[in-house]
């Protein structure tokens, strides 16, 4: 082998193809969950208007808001099931991705607007008609309830299914704070008790919704998946008997749980370099389930000359 020639090469198992089948399953549940938070939020709105209960009605939009996110899940469902093409070899599944993103973001905006409603009731009280309150807030309890229980039933490495399921957690917490201030409000009059719990929803909220903004950034600026040291990975291949170097190792989440990875190895004295794309894409795949590799094999000594340049 001259200095000049080079092998590259995917993993066994690649077969060249790298658009992802989106999960009709995963789909069919968020629409359904659209459709009960949709309608919910209608019935909520009417039942705080009727009742005047100002919190059933903030709860409202934040219901519409979470109807929103669930419909753009659903928008980037049908986006990602079209076909790659010569532009888009990967085919359109990072805008699962975006809408995990928006989702995530829409979270900490609500949680923003939640705070501050929070405050301004504790300076200026609401009356609140607990009686009303606390039957909403039972409905919407089984609807998020139903909700949670069928999204959490799907594919769990879907992140646009785990953005649309954060969502409605988050108004399943929602109700259960506004079912405890009804109690608390009919027992003891105190109508400060729904902002303080509004405050505490916010702050479950939070968490979960700034993981989901930080993990679906890392995804886009193609950081190299959690739990995997590129360097380690380098230094692990060399050990192997059949390779000599290894350098340029570069990998990424393609969508969810698909990992992509490109590196480049040159051969010990005496190994097959036919045989060691096959060799690393396997070793990557069980130790590092990464799924697509791409190997390229340069001459003995190129990486260590190229890596002083």
């Amino acid at each position: 082998m001259s200095n000049d020639s080079s092998q590259t090469a995917h993993g066994p198992e690649d077969g060249h193809e790298h658009g992802e089948v989106v999960t009709a399953d995963n789909e069919r549940r968020i629409r359904f969950v659209f459709i009960f938070t949709a309608g919910y939020a209608a019935v909520q709105a009417v039942g705080g208007w009727l009742s005047g209960s100002l919190a059933l009605i903030a709860d409202s939009g934040h219901m519409v808001s979470d109807a929103a996110a669930l419909l753009l899940a659903l928008i980037a469902y049908r986006v990602a099931r079209r076909p790659v093409d010569g532009t888009r070899t990967y085919g359109f599944h990072r805008v699962r991705v975006l809408a995990a993103l928006a989702n995530g973001a829409t979270l900490l905006l609500l949680v923003a607007w939640i705070t501050w409603e929070a405050i301004q009731r504790i300076n200026q009280p609401v009356e609140v008609m607990a009686g009303p309150m606390l039957i909403v807030a039972t409905i919407g309890l089984f609807v998020n309830l139903m909700g949670v229980w069928i999204l959490s039933r799907g594919k769990k490495g879907d992140s646009n299914l785990r953005g649309a399921l954060l969502h409605v957690v988050g108004d399943l917490l929602g109700s259960v704070g506004a079912i405890a201030a009804a109690i608390g409000i009919m027992l003891t009059g105190w109508t400060i008790l729904d902002p303080l719990l509004s405050v505490l929803v916010a702050i479950l909220v939070v968490r979960s919704a700034w993981t989901l903004v930080t993990e679906s950034i890392q995804v886009l600026l193609q950081a190299v998946p959690r739990g995997l040291d590129a360097r380690k990975a380098e230094a692990e291949l060399i050990e192997l008997p059949e390779i000599a170097e290894a350098g340029h190792f570069h990998a990424w989440t393609l969508t969810d749980d698909t990992v992509v990875a490109t590196l480049h190895v040159s051969p010990a004295s005496g190994a097959d370099p036919l045989a060691l794309p096959a060799l690393v894409a396997r070793w990557l795949k069980d130790r590092y389930e990464i799924d697509h590799v791409t190997v390229q094999v340069d001459a003995p000594g190129q990486l260590q000359q190229a890596g002083n340049l």
